[in-house]
């Protein structure tokens, strides 16, 4: 695995290929300030665009954010619909910002749970943003959305029984790579880095296949007080770590 450097405070530090973070406290954050959740998920905002210039400024080649999982469409219905609204509206208020840094926009979860109209949105700005032929963008920056590890599993496992359907013998010779190209994270580079914001210390069904060797942050931060200076600190703290995938280094 290819890692990038950058200088930080005359100190030399490896940078992730593949950064990941699970955005949690935003509805934390707003009652500690006398607000309903939803005034934290708008300000949790922030936090997205200040992650995306650190990542850009870092060296950071993949940027993935867990935005709303398969679960969470369990929550008050004003909550979904506002989160819903705020996507919508973030995607169309970032996008040439997005464009003029050389990012590409991504969505990657259960598409068919969504509304016809944000999947146009979102559509149209995977289009625009799209990197001119031969051109590779600065960073790829992919939200999941209506996600989860278990779905995610269980959506390529269907592929690939009914891939082998006629020939079933053909399953003995199926390994993590076949399999892997099956889930809707197939051609992203897995997540070297995994972050989870607001002190939770669990991953909350996401990226279960992809993560099995990612290192894991577990920060006290809340979503929308994570900024540069926090994601440049997780980068730091990444940098420090042994990485022996199983094996004795």
């Amino acid at each position: 695995m290819v890692e990038n450097k950058f200088r930080n405070m005359e100190e030399t530090v490896k940078v992730p290929v593949h950064v990941s973070i699970i955005m949690d406290g935003n509805g934390r954050w707003a009652q500690q300030r006398g607000h309903e959740r939803v005034y934290g998920h708008s300000h949790g905002v922030e936090s997205v665009r200040a992650c995306v210039e650190a990542a850009v400024e870092t060296g950071v080649r993949y940027l993935s954010l867990f935005a709303f999982s398969e679960e969470n469409w369990g929550r008050p219905e004003s909550e979904v619909d506002t989160l819903m609204s705020l996507m919508f509206k973030a995607i169309a208020d970032e996008i040439e910002a997005l464009k003029k840094q050389g990012v590409r926009f991504r969505v990657l979860g259960n598409m068919e749970r969504l509304s016809p109209k944000l999947r146009e949105s979102i559509h149209k700005a995977e289009e625009r943003t799209a990197p001119e032929p031969g051109k590779e963008p600065v960073l790829d920056l992919i939200v999941f959305l209506s996600y989860s590890g278990k779905w995610d599993i269980l959506q390529a496992a269907r592929k690939l029984a009914v891939k082998y359907a006629s020939d079933p013998s053909g399953l003995e010779n199926v390994d993590a790579a076949e399999f892997g190209d099956l889930l809707v994270t197939a051609g992203v580079p897995d997540p070297d880095l995994v972050i989870r914001t607001s002190g939770e210390q669990r991953i909350s069904n996401y990226l279960l296949w992809q993560a099995a060797y990612s290192e894991l942050l577990f920060v006290d931060t809340l979503w929308p007080d994570f900024g540069k200076d926090e994601f440049r600190a997780a980068v730091s703290e990444y940098s420090k770590r042994n990485r022996r995938y199983g094996k004795v280094k």
